[in-house]
């Protein structure tokens, strides 16, 4: 989610370390490839619509949209579902008392795109079934620009912060349907713990905050 366990003061406590995971295995001879640009476009725009509900104050959007996998896994960190959707529930409460609001939010950068979730597909080939090795699934890093606004007592200026960030857009082929994993406080192992055919050397796009000037 946009905020929840994202490193910015909004959860209400520490996250435990990643449960054990049984890793799928990578298909192997199956070779992976970068998404066509239709499938990349329409991970920015889902990423901006999401943007542009949050920041109309729709947060139930960012709930709705977590990727499922990733709220799983939050949820078994933070002490069960009921846990995780309390906190989740309380993300815009938790922004008003603090005097925070997000003012700004879109996508900017060079996205990147992976493919993963390797799986089998059987298909004909010469009147004979053949096992094919396949993915599943679409992931694509989309670089995101956002504002937050912090009103401070006792101060007549707002504080504005200006974050640099990403969110990792997950779908499955063929649907462009896409579910989010905020890309604040996410590390390469957290995800290759979901995604494990992900490259060795995988870098995440830039994360900086700063004061707007």
């Amino acid at each position: 989610m946009l905020f929840l366990a994202s490193g910015d003061g909004y959860a209400q406590k520490p996250l435990a370390p990643l449960p054990p995971v049984r890793e799928e295995k990578p298909a192997s001879g199956a070779v992976a490839a970068t998404a066509p640009p239709e499938v990349v476009a329409s991970a920015v725009a889902a990423v901006a619509k999401l943007g542009d509900e949050v920041v109309l104050g729709r947060y139930q959007v960012a709930v709705d949209r977590m990727n499922p996998l990733w709220k799983e896994r939050t949820a078994q960190r933070m002490g069960g579902m009921e846990e995780l959707n309390k906190q989740l529930a309380g993300v815009a409460k938790q922004m008003v008392q603090q005097g925070i609001s997000m003012i700004y939010f879109k996508p900017q950068g060079q996205p990147r795109s992976f493919e993963v979730s390797p799986g089998k597909k059987v298909e004909k080939v010469n009147g004979e079934e053949v096992e094919n090795l396949i993915f599943n699934k679409w992931l694509v890093f989309v670089p995101t620009a956002t504002k937050f606004r912090i009103m401070r007592q006792g101060e007549p200026k707002p504080l504005v912060i200006d974050s640099i960030g990403f969110q990792v857009a997950i779908s499955d082929k063929g649907k462009n349907d896409w579910t989010f994993i905020d890309g604040s406080g996410l590390s390469v192992n957290d995800l290759r713990s979901l995604f494990v055919t992900l490259p060795q050397d995988l870098t995440f796009p830039p994360l900086e905050k700063r004061e707007s000037r």
